[in-house]
This record gives C-alpha cells, structure tokens and sequence, in this order.
C-alpha cells in the first residue's frame, strides 16, 4: 500500500504530467523524423515520405534471398559485365560509375546490397560502394565469406587498435559464431532504431526530473519531520519512496521505448527482425539478429535509468532542493555528448564508453572490450554489470542517506 500511495503522489503532480507529455511528444518527434525526411529517387525524381517507403521496400522485394557463395559471385559478374559497355560509364575524374538504365535498372534497386559486397572486399581504411565491385577478382580461393573473415581478422591485427592476443581470439570466436550465409532482406525499421537509441537521453533525463524531489521535496515542504518520526518512516516508508520511483522509472522508459520502436516500425514495417546484423555491416562480429541486438541495448540503458534513479535519489537524499539535484545530474549526463573517443582502447577512450550518454550506443562494430587479467568482456556486458552494481550501491546510499537525514 506504502509503494501504491507514494507512486500516485509522484504520478499525480501536475509537473510530472507537463515532463512526461513533453518528453514523449519529443521522443515521438525525434523518432519519427526519419520516416518525415525519407526520400529515395528514380528516374522521374525523388519520392518522399511514405510513398518512398514503399517503393523502396518493392526495390527489396526480390532481395530477400540467402547470400551465397553462388550468388554474390553471380551479383558481382552482372556488375562488372555492365561497366564493360563504355556507353553505361560516367567519371567525376576520381571514380566510374554506372549511368543511365544501366544505373536504374542494374544498380539503383539493390544498392545497398552492392554497397555491401563490394565494402566487403575492401581494406579496413576504405570504404568501397558498388563502383569498386570491378576490381574484385571473382576466384573460387576468394569467396565472400573468406574476405569477410580476412576482414575481420585484419580490422583485429590493426596496430591501432592495440588488442592483445586475448581480445583477437575474444572477438574472432564471437565472429565465428555467426551464421552463414546471411540472409538478406529488408530491415529499414530496425536500422533506424539501433543507429536512433542516444536518442533516449531525453527520456532519462526527463524521468530523473520527475524523481528528483522524492526526498528533497519532503524537506523543501518540511514533512520529513513528520515522515522521519514516524514509527515506519525511516524503514517501510524510505523503502517504498525508493521502490515506487523505480516502479515510476519503469513504466514511463516502458512508454518511451513504445514510442521510439512503433514509431520506426509502423513507417518502415518490422520486416527484418529475423535478419543478421551483418547485413548492415559485415565487419559487425556480434551474431544477433536486429531484434535480438535492439532488446539486448534496450536492456543496456534501462539498466544506465535504474543507475540514474538512483543517483537522482541519493542527491535527492543529500539535498534540500530537487533544483540543486538537477543542477548536478544534467551536466552529468549531457557533458559526456560533448566528448569525443579518439579511439577503442586507453583509459580515456574505454572510460567514456561507459558513460551515461555513450552507453546508450551499442557499438557493435567497434570491437571495444575490457581485459581483466586473462578475462575479456565486450562492451555491453561491462555496462550491463557496472550499470547494476551502480543501481545497488547508489539506491543503499540513497536509503541510508534519508535515514540519517538529520532534520532541521
């Protein structure tokens, strides 16, 4: 009954509404921009909107087959067959490209399919499109899937990276697990919402606003005198002030998160969910499938909101105004947007990819791990246990806090 009372007391303050609608409606808006901004050409020009989405998603209608070794050598032998008419080339003075119906009908309907393959074959510091695909030599000792994995492999030795032997053989075992051949397919939904999800920020912050005066608020109106007298207020009740904004944190990140994926979803439609990662970049060595990936980030950051709660409620504990707590969690959670890695590895780089707002990103093409003695762990499960740890600590430093809260 105690968690019920003080969850209402917090759902039923008018500023609670104003911050939840706010941040929903800007979750909505930021969301649902690529859906407004979408726009795809063809020969008649450019189609926007949800026109453009459904006519892209018919360009991918008879791309839904399995990558095999087959039919990427096939794929790349119509390319290069269509670049040796020099009526289908066009030059900047840098690069051939493929022009006319040559481009429309050969290239423009599975682009991004091209793109692929042809980045595949690429060397890690190059980024190759479909224009490249005539300097691949078609070879049964050249396969696909051999340069994907030459790839990856070569990605690891990089002296720039600095991996030790533990974290190539660490993210190589990861890479071997993924299935092959790959299937591809249409997965515009899903791509949008895992390169979309530091979009969330703005949920966290707005959430932490609305528990910042759970216990500051009891002192700026002077009941923690009451409270803290009370036969249970330093016990049951402190508890369940901690448990209903918990309770609170959940079901409005439950609403955000509705609102970030149906969004993207019901514009671009779920096809893809079942699809491997890998065909938005081969280099990605995590061997999920694009739904797998977004549950596994959603999970991620509603453990950085359980931290953030409960940092919000220790300073919430410790001070006498929710505007004092605010004035400490905002820089805390927006600095760290400001600040840039230079890199995968060293403290500095390895510090800020566990913090807050950069954890929100999943990385999964960045190979950042963390070596402890012989153990290495990826990216995301370094958050995922930090993240917990830090919810514990913090909620039992905002319990004791309040307790001892020495009263005016």
């Amino acid at each position: 009954m105690l968690v019920k009372y003080e969850f209402l007391k917090i759902l039923r303050k008018k500023s609670t509404l104003i911050v939840m609608a706010v941040s929903l409606v800007l979750t909505g808006f930021l969301f649902g921009l690529p859906m407004i901004q979408f726009q795809i050409y063809n020969q008649d020009g450019v189609i926007k909107g949800a026109k453009g989405i459904a006519y892209e998603k018919e360009q991918f209608a008879d791309l839904s087959v399995p990558l095999s070794e087959e039919y990427v050598a096939e794929t790349i032998r119509e390319v290069q067959g269509l670049f040796e008419d020099p009526d289908n080339v066009g030059t900047d003075g840098n690069e051939q490209f493929l022009v006319g119906d040559a481009y429309w009908n050969g290239v423009a309907p599975r682009e991004k399919l091209l793109n692929l393959i042809a980045d595949t074959y690429s060397s890690p510091n190059d980024s190759w499109g479909y224009n490249h695909l005539p300097e691949v030599e078609v070879k049964e000792e050249n396969p696909f899937y051999q340069a994907m994995k030459g790839k990856i492999q070569t990605l690891l030795d990089s002296p720039s990276r600095a991996l030790t032997d533990e974290q190539k053989e660490y993210w190589g075992g990861m890479a071997d697990k993924v299935g092959i051949p790959l299937q591809y397919g249409y997965h515009g939904g899903w791509e949008i919402i895992i390169s979309s999800f530091e979009l969330l920020m703005f949920a966290l912050l707005a959430i932490c606003i609305v528990i910042a005066p759970v216990f500051s608020g009891e002192y700026q109106a002077g009941t923690d005198a009451v409270i803290l007298s009370a036969k249970y207020g330093k016990t049951k009740l402190t508890t369940a002030k901690i448990a209903a904004s918990l309770l609170f944190g959940t079901v409005a990140f439950i609403l955000h998160v509705v609102v970030a994926c149906g969004l993207p979803l019901a514009a671009f439609g779920t096809d893809g969910w079942n699809l491997p990662l890998q065909i938005a970049n081969t280099t990605i060595p995590y061997p999920y499938t694009f739904l797998q990936a977004a549950l596994i980030n959603i999970g991620v950051i509603y453990l950085v909101l359980l931290a953030m709660i409960g940092v919000t409620l220790l300073l919430s504990a410790k001070m006498k105004s929710p505007y004092a707590v605010l004035i400490i969690l905002v820089p805390l959670l927006f600095i760290p947007m400001f600040l840039t890695p230079n890199g995968t590895t060293g403290a500095y780089n390895l510090l800020l990819f566990l913090l807050p707002y950069r954890s929100t990103m999943p990385e999964f093409g960045k190979y950042i791990s963390y070596q402890f003695g012989g153990m290495v762990f990826d990216v995301l499960t370094v958050r995922a246990v930090l993240y917990t740890v830090l919810t514990v600590i913090m909620l039992s430093l905002a319990r004791l806090g309040f307790k001892k809260h020495q009263v005016a």
